[in-house]
Parts: C-alpha cells; structure tokens; sequence
C-alpha cells in the first residue's frame, strides 16, 4: 500500500467515527478544506460517493460501511503499535461518550464531574441515551466509548465488568391502597402499572413471568426514563415496578410508599460494556474504574438507606423479611 492511500484510509476512519468532516477535522488537527480534499480523492481512488449529507452530518454509503468493517480494527492496531499514547489525565484532552439512563447519570455524574475537576479538567463526559435495543451497534459503530446496562448475551467482540445487581420494588402512593407488605399477586396484576420503557416496548419482564402464574397487567402509562417515576406514582393511583435506586431518595425522604414485589424477578447484571478495540485504551480504563467505584459505593448505601427507611415506615414488611429467612 502506498503511503497516501494509508493517510487518506486514517481520513476515512475518522470520518466514518465521528460522521462529520468538520469533526473529522478536529480530531486529526487538520483543516476542514484539506480533510474534503481527501474525501475528494477517496471517492477517484474507491469509485464510490463514499459519504451523503444527512442534515448537518453525513451518512456513509454500503461500500462505505463495508469498506469500514474491514479496516477500522486493522488500523486501530497499527496506530497502538506505531503511537502508543499513555493516558495522562492532568494533560489529557478527550470526550468520552457514555450510553446510560438518567439512573446512573443522576447516581454517578456528580462525583464523576468532581473527579474530572479534579484530576483531568480537560476531560469532557457526554452522556447518550440508552435504549437496550442498539447497545451492540452503537459500540460497533464507535458512537460511544461505553455503555452502562444489561450486557445479556454478547459476542466475544465486546467487553463487560459488572458493576452491581439491581433489586426492584413496588412503588405508589402512600394511600393506594397495595401500599402494605402483604401485597397479594392477584391484587398486583389488577392494579393500574406505569412501565419504564427504554425500547418502547408497552411489556417488559415482569409481564412475562406473570403469564407463568396465568395472570397479566394493564400496563396504563409508559414513559422512557426513571427519573418521572416518583413524580407520577405520588400524584395518581398508579403503581411502578422500578430499580430501587431509581427513587431511591424518594423513599428515603418519604415521598412515597414502597412494597416487596409478590413475584420473584431474576436479578440482572449491569455492567460497563466496551468494544475490543479499545481494551489497551488507558484512558477509558480511567474513566471505567470511576465509574465503577462511585457507582459501587452508592448503591451500598442507597440500598441500607432504603431498607432502614422502609422499616421505619412499615416494620411489617421488616417482619415479614426476617420471619422468611
């Protein structure tokens, strides 16, 4: 290969990862009109169109994407091995791009600011929404450096660290009615739900182990973050299947009642997720044991803050927890 065509395949990497030439320009220190000269010659050398305006990014074309799948790891090892970069958080300048819904944004953003402030001011952390659905594609598609949520089944092209194992809980208003530690299933499946919904699905996991039991819900509001939930359940007759650390501080202050869910959910493992490119990536190694410690520390003491709260509200349910053990 000649030496142009590997400058103008570094172009095209960057392109493709930040999908704007403009962008594309900044990460390589080069100037937008010399980065569309090389999109220019990409597109005589390659016979193709190689990239299409959407809006005020680009979209790249199937030879594009094709032509990307093929080199992007390739070139991702050369540049290690050429350029080792060590991370430096004092000096470093870097935006790192993190898939994560409001729950962990709200229980880790603080403390990660204060850290940067700290350590790396000239770190920036984006955070994107999360939607389970496109977590395997947005990490392919180099989109985001991270993401934090369910890992389920994944190939050996990414990789995870578990964080922590969420509890979830029955939440309402303090008069609702189920608004006792002897919640009843039958009563549970007949009440009103509100379901966070982050694929936009109107059924989740819980819909599907009450068919088990023969019984479903009516699923009468859905919204797409956590960070609504407490708000809603207290001012309506609805009732939440939620992560305890969703409203954590709402229970805590008092602000709404909370149950013991009378059907058994299996536990799910939230985890950091990153692509194999970037295993040697100090700097994501960096920000990853931060998060990992701010969110590890939270929720032990979100969840004995919880249950301490939820004694002293209702020591009946604390009873029942140790009557059953």
């Amino acid at each position: 290969m000649r030496p142009q065509e590997l400058n103008l395949l570094m172009v095209f990497d960057a392109i493709m990862t930040e999908r704007s030439i403009t962008r594309a320009a900044n990460r390589l220190a080069m100037t937008q009109p010399a980065v569309s000269n090389a999109v220019s010659r990409m597109r005589v050398a390659w016979k193709d169109e190689l990239f299409v305006k959407d809006g005020r990014n680009i979209q790249p074309t199937l030879h594009a994407q094709n032509l990307w799948n093929q080199v992007r790891e390739p070139l991702t090892l050369l540049t290690e091995a050429v350029d080792p970069k060590a991370f430096d958080p004092a000096t470093a300048k870097r935006t790192f791009r993190v898939a994560v819904t409001d729950i962990f944004v709200d229980m880790a953003w603080a403390e990660l600011r204060c850290a940067i402030e700290k350590e790396a001011p000239g770190v920036n952390i984006h955070a994107v929404p999360y939607t389970i659905v496109n977590t395997h594609q947005i990490l392919e598609d180099a989109e985001v450096d991270m993401v934090i949520g369910t890992s389920g089944a994944i190939s050996n092209t990414f990789r995870t660290e578990y964080l922590f194992s969420p509890t979830f809980i029955c939440v309402m208003n303090h008069e609702h009615p189920l608004a006792k530690a002897d919640l009843k299933l039958e009563e549970f499946a007949a009440a009103d739900h509100l379901l966070v919904s982050l694929s936009g699905d109107v059924t989740g996991y819980t819909d599907q182990m009450l068919l088990q039991h023969g019984l479903s819900r009516r699923i009468a509001v859905t919204v797409n973050h956590f960070s609504c939930v407490a708000n809603l359940v207290k001012r309506s007759g609805l009732i939440c299947v939620t992560p305890t650390s969703a409203v954590a501080t709402d229970i805590i202050n008092g602000d709404i009642s909370a149950t013991k869910l009378p059907i058994e959910l299996m536990p799910q493992q939230i985890s950091s997720i990153w692509h194999k490119r970037q295993d040697s990536d100090q700097g994501l190694t960096w920000l990853r044991e931060h998060i990992k410690r701010i969110i590890s520390h939270n929720v032990k003491v979100e969840t004995k803050q919880v249950m301490d709260s939820l004694c002293q509200q209702n020591p009946a349910m604390c009873d029942k927890e140790h009557s059953d053990e």
